[in-house]
């Protein structure tokens, strides 16, 4: 018996491809995408200083007025970063809604903007389309600064009411969710900032609405999440980060490649350094653009999404200082990686890439196909200098990208080697790049 019950076992067990988690053709899609725009607009802009939770010094909606407010030029600073998606915060947490509704009156119809019949959120989903960006919303969930509700997203500022005026407030978020997931066509990713809380908790039960009007979105944070918050507003993740994470709610550290739920990771970060929300006289805490290379060294180059802050000021205008650190950021990505020398790909635990004459690189871009899991788990990067194989990198996760950056270094071949991984390496995409002139690279060695 002991030896039938081993023999059935063996043939029912999991094959190692079998084991891995894999990505939804919708999060496959958005790894491709990598960089997004993320945009703040609320009532702190037009009152700076002013935090959400001094409630009794909360302004009215009619200081809302901003004069020259054209989200058209929102995509253009997407444009010029190389953004494919963007992500418009609908409602932050004072409550302001950017949209019409008569939920409560602290909104677009009791603003003096458009006299009252502005729209944002719309001209922010019409321009993303006609300037090929796909569309997010953001809507805070956990805190509510008008009606007095704080996290987790219960009222009296926090500390919890009744069962009834819990559910009151319940019953809004999910009439905020109805209009923002209804009203403006199919949506690329919608986003929850610190989650939402449970229904058996007194929060809104989101799960119905979601799957009826969004099915296909992508959820940053709350039961039904597809991607994850990286754990910091820093805009980097650590290395190595893996794409499978434990099945825990609202999970935001580096991951676990003996996982199955594909819960990759989004960073998200300010272009002014701490700035959020347009406040005046901060122009000097922009980031330049290596800093932001870093960042996306740190993101993109280690299998995640980069999203970026832009905040229009009083007159509804990303202001022209960061309009050019933009466009000054996609120039030097493009720059560096807008063409390579040359690419390959492959199976297996080698990959090699011929480049028929000595070539000067400091660069390597490494894809696995996540459509069939991340496999690796260990590799080194060689360069085949004078006739010996020499180091260039080591690594573990790749995932959707890996970014490795190496001194400048003449080579004729270039080779990725597995030295350990969870089923056989399928490798997308190897390609190399010089982002230096040979004779830099051949004073270096």
């Amino acid at each position: 018996m002991a030896v039938l019950s081993l023999f059935i076992a063996s043939v029912f067990a999991e094959s190692p491809e079998e084991k891995l988690g894999r990505p939804t053709p919708e999060q496959a899609e958005w790894q491709d995408l990598e960089l997004g725009l993320f945009i703040h607009y609320d009532i702190p802009v037009f009152k700076p200083g002013w935090d959400h939770r001094n409630y009794d010094q909360r302004p009215g909606p009619e200081i809302f007025n901003p004069k020259k407010l054209d989200t058209d030029q929102w995509m253009e600073a997407a444009k010029a970063m190389g953004a494919k998606y963007a992500v418009f915060v609908a409602k932050h947490g004072t409550g302001f809604m950017n949209w019409q509704s008569d939920l409560y009156p602290y909104g677009m119809k009791q603003s003096p903007y458009k006299d009252g019949k502005g729209d944002i959120v719309r001209d922010f989903v019409n321009s993303c389309r006609k300037y090929g960006i796909k569309p997010g919303i953001y809507a805070h969930m956990g805190c509510n600064g008008f009606l007095e509700v704080d996290n987790p997203g219960l009222v009296h500022r926090g500390k919890g009411g009744t069962p009834e005026e819990q559910a009151r407030y319940a019953k809004i978020c999910e009439g905020m969710l109805n209009e923002l997931w209804g009203n403006y066509g199919e949506l690329f990713e919608v986003w929850f900032d610190g989650g939402v809380l449970d229904p058996s908790k007194g929060g809104p039960d989101m799960l119905p609405i979601l799957h009826k009007l969004q099915p296909r979105a992508i959820v940053f944070q709350g039961p039904a999440a597809t991607i994850r918050w990286i754990g910091n507003e820093r805009g980097v993740a650590p290395y190595p980060c893996w794409a499978t994470a434990p099945e825990t709610r609202d999970y935001h550290k580096a991951g676990d490649p003996n996982e199955r739920k594909w819960l990759p990771g989004e960073c998200d970060v300010p272009l002014r350094d701490g700035v959020w929300l347009w406040q005046p006289n901060t122009e000097k805490r922009l980031f330049s653009v290596e800093q932001l290379m870093d960042k996306y060294y740190r993101s993109v180059g280690r299998n995640c999404n980069l999203l970026v802050n832009a905040n229009p000021d009083q007159d509804g205008l990303i202001p022209e200082v960061d309009m050019k650190r933009y466009k000054e950021f996609g120039d030097e990505i493009r720059r560096r990686f807008g063409k390579c020398v040359d690419e390959t790909s492959g199976k297996g635990n080698t990959v090699e890439l011929d480049l028929k004459q000595p070539t000067s690189l400091d660069h390597a871009i490494l894809m696995e196909d996540i459509l069939q899991g991340e496999r690796v788990r260990d590799y080194w990067l060689e360069g085949l200098v004078g006739g010996e194989w020499k180091p260039l990198a080591r690594g573990y996760s790749i995932g959707h990208k890996r970014i490795e950056k190496f001194s400048p270094t003449v080579m004729t071949k270039i080779r990725w080697r597995c030295v350990k991984s969870a089923a056989e390496p399928i490798i997308r995409k190897l390609a190399v790049f010089s982002t230096t002139d040979a004779a830099s690279a051949d004073k270096t060695h």
